[in-house]
């Protein structure tokens, strides 16, 4: 394998699967008596400092400008369909990624606490290269609850890492069913495009990215890149 292609490989295979966020490992089904359960805090508020304004205290020997009205907190949509509204409208990449990193948040929880509990273990297995095991838990996920689009896609990575490429691209097609703006699967796929050396493909599929998510900086960057290899090879 080329550096490229090392590269390519390791680059997709975050976009594919998204941030790691901190999951419950409590077994659903395991409650040991005389244990006090340990207290979760409370839900953050579903606001974020607009990462866009960099606010500087001025020095003691300054004068103080006229406080000018604070600009209201960016707030995050509550549910996918909103979220997407405020990822197509957002040119900015850092807000962007805020955005982003929520959707990943909602598509890594099934409302399943046992499906969870396995995507959480298989992650895990994943990150070890442990991949006999991975599969096997993924495997499980998809079995058990067939209508959870990121089951697919997490097996989809699994594949991808294996350079089982064509089961990869089953298991994105399922993820793209159940869930079609999903921006990870779409990077995914386009990245095996460009190792099969489908440029024409993968640059379709890197634009259905950005229709969904303008911002995706990898995204860009791929489609620059393609455009020019394509042009090139036209001459």
């Amino acid at each position: 394998m080329t550096k490229a292609l090392a590269i390519l490989t390791l680059v997709a295979a975050v976009i594919f699967t998204g941030p790691v966020f901190a999951q419950k490992t409590e077994s659903p089904l395991l409650k040991l008596p005389g244990i006090k359960q340990q207290q979760e805090p409370a839900p953050a508020p579903n606001t974020l400092q607009d990462p866009l304004e960099d606010e500087v205290a001025p020095k003691s020997n300054e004068a103080v400008a006229p406080a000018k009205p604070a600009k209201p907190a960016f707030e995050l949509a509550k549910d996918l369909d909103g979220l997407f509204e405020q990822l197509a409208r957002t040119a900015d990449e850092r807000r962007a990624k805020l955005i982003s990193q929520r959707v990943w948040e909602l598509w890594q929880t099934s409302d399943d606490r046992s499906i969870d509990l396995l995507t959480h273990w298989a992650r895990n297995a994943l990150s070890k290269k442990n991949y006999v095991a991975a599969l096997d838990l993924l495997d499980q996920v998809v079995v058990l609850k067939p209508g959870y689009a990121e089951g697919w896609n997490q097996r989809a990575t699994l594949h991808f890492q294996m350079r089982n490429y064509g089961r990869s691209i089953a298991d994105i097609e399922r993820t793209l069913a159940l869930e079609p703006r999903h921006f990870g699967a779409l990077a995914g796929l386009a990245s095996i495009q460009q190792i099969l050396e489908r440029k024409d493909q993968a640059l379709k599929t890197w634009y259905r990215a950005l229709a969904v998510y303008p911002a995706m900086k990898s995204a860009q960057d791929a489609v620059i890149r393609l455009e020019e290899e394509l042009a090139g090879s036209a001459i």
